[in-house]
């Protein structure tokens, strides 16, 4: 089976108080390397995620600069971000630490 392409990963989000999210931070592929730690507010990552890109929760390994722990992949439900599995009436990112 082949493995699905990765273009982002998610390592912390932070939520707005009606529970949308305000900002992720993670870390995107630009080729085949990956970049520094970046924030994606709400509406960009809605608009990546509409455009087909794949983000998984996840951390980098520490001195190891493109390999990552990952967990679970990140999708659009009836406009809220979540996790596989997930069915919400908001966002939710099940296993991301919050900062």
């Amino acid at each position: 089976m082949a493995r699905v392409k990765i273009d982002g990963v998610i390592e912390a989000v932070r939520y707005n108080p009606d529970g949308s999210i305000k900002v992720v931070r993670g870390y995107e592929r630009r080729g085949v390397v990956w970049t520094d730690e970046i924030m994606i507010n709400r509406d960009d990552l809605v608009n990546r995620l509409k455009n087909g890109k794949q983000f998984v929760t996840g951390t980098r390994k520490t001195y190891l600069g493109s390999v990552f722990d990952t967990g679970q992949g990140i999708h659009l439900s009836d406009d809220h971000i979540v996790t596989n599995g997930h069915a919400t009436s908001r966002d939710m990112l099940d296993g991301v630490g919050i900062f």
